[in-house]
């Protein structure tokens, strides 16, 4: 069934539909507008004056860089489980034979 959730974005709600898992459209919803919220402070206590759609563009990048940062972490992981993995198979091979 879906569902529609609301999100508040400098000042304007944004609606939008999620199809399925509502809590876990809320939590993404809720983090984009931390991550949005995260840059306008940081650029305000520096003092400089950005337009609304560049601070978008950067949350958008920070969210990128920690999905693409997320992502590598995760193929080292599974690459040291494999390597793990192979070398438990091939002492449980010597030992078996």
């Amino acid at each position: 069934m879906d569902q529609h959730i609301t999100i508040e974005i400098f000042g304007h709600p944004f609606t939008f539909k999620a199809d399925t898992n509502i809590s876990k459209a809320k939590e993404v919803a809720a983090y984009l507008e931390e991550e949005v919220g995260k840059v306008e402070r940081q650029l305000s206590a520096e003092s400089v004056s950005i337009n609304k759609r560049a601070i978008l563009i950067l949350a958008a990048l920070n969210i990128a860089n920690e999905y693409f940062e997320l992502k590598d972490n995760q193929a080292v992981l599974l690459e040291m489980m494999a390597q793990k993995t192979t070398g438990l198979l091939d002492s449980l091979n010597t030992v078996a034979s």
